[in-house]
């Protein structure tokens, strides 16, 4: 389904529904990943230094650097077939469809916050056509390096008094023009925790449980953390709340932050670094689960299931990954029930 298409006039459907991922290149190519990783590392809201200091260090050595790397890694995680490709887009789209399915009475589209299909062009679209539009960002958890980066490109402003007045539920904005909203983030929401943990429990039985749960989120930047980002709360929420649902005890499970960048301090404990703990206690069998992400993509498949999981076999471990919840019936059914919720407090 196209994401940028606008509803037709005679279609009934007066009420939109976007689902909106982070990106990923459109080849597992260095031109490709150079033009994908330029547009996500020039946002402001990614990378906080001054533009003058930023953006020739960018253009002189990030990229020429890490292009060719970055597409290396993406073709081995590459998807077979006319419906594969990059994965995060092949599952965001089918996530789409399933999500469709279960809401016949939205149109459902899909949009990336970079690269495509395009966002700024998904909302021109749909608000052509539409009489409400329901943006929702696929990040479980929120922060200002993902959701508010999608709300910038909405118009939308999001403050604190925004977050903090529904901390477990999933709270929305009403843009200028009264026709938009955004859920800004859904972390303890009961039905996305109820299939994140019936994914887990469904992963263990099929290969026996290991002695030990990891959960690994993407990293932050300390300093924003510092500055009142809720991100970090919210991951710890979460992962206690699966847990808890799961009845894993406090020792058989622990959270870790993966995916750091730069020479800046950043969350802890870092996931490689927990699995080298884990190793060191004598843990030869660890499951690792990553529900910051809402499908599977190259920080999850080739740096947990491939690359992490080579370090802990060097040190006499196996790492099993337990997948993302993708386009599962359980995972579009919980997205629905979102939005349906949003919708309904939305009148």
């Amino acid at each position: 389904m196209p994401a940028h298409a606008s509803l037709a006039a005679s279609d009934p459907r007066d009420t939109a529904l976007l689902l909106v991922n982070l990106g990923t290149p459109e080849a597992p190519t260095a031109p490709a990943v150079r033009r994908y990783l330029a547009e996500f590392l020039s946002d402001r809201r990614v990378v906080d230094l001054p533009a003058w200091l930023w953006r020739p260090l960018l253009r002189g050595a990030v990229l020429p650097l890490r292009a060719p790397k970055v597409a290396h890694k993406y073709a081995s995680i590459w998807l077979p077939g006319a419906d594969g490709g990059s994965p995060l887009a092949a599952y965001t789209r089918r996530l789409a469809a399933a999500t469709q399915a279960e809401l016949p009475e939205l149109r459902v589209a899909w949009a990336m916050r970079y690269g495509a299909p395009s966002l700024a062009r998904a909302l021109a679209g749909l608000r052509a056509g539409a009489r409400r539009l329901l943006v929702l960002p696929l990040y479980p958890q929120y922060s200002t390096t993902t959701t508010a980066s999608v709300a910038d490109v909405a118009g939308l402003d999001v403050d604190r008094a925004d977050l903090a007045a529904d901390a477990a539920g999933a709270p929305h904005l009403q843009s200028g023009d009264g026709r938009t909203r955004l859920v800004l983030h859904y972390h303890r929401d009961a039905g996305w925790v109820d299939a994140v943990a019936a994914s887990i429990q469904a992963g263990r039985a099929a290969r026996g449980a290991g002695e030990h749960l990891l959960f690994s989120f993407h990293g932050l930047p300390q300093r924003l953390a510092d500055r009142g980002d809720p991100y970090p709360r919210q991951c710890e929420a979460s992962a206690r709340a699966i847990a808890q649902r799961l009845g894993l005890a406090e020792g058989e499970w622990s959270l870790s932050y993966q995916s750091r960048f730069g020479r800046a301090r950043w969350l802890e404990p870092a996931t490689d670094a927990t699995l080298d703990a884990l190793a060191e206690r004598g843990l030869r069998r660890v499951d690792v689960v990553a529900p910051g992400f809402a499908v599977d993509c190259i920080e999850t498949l080739e740096e947990v299931a491939m690359m992490l999981a080579e370090r802990f076999a060097g040190r006499g471990g196996q790492l099993r990954y337990l997948p993302c919840l993708n386009d599962a019936p359980a995972h579009a059914r919980a997205l629905a029930a979102i939005a349906r919720g949003a919708l309904r407090d939305w009148g």
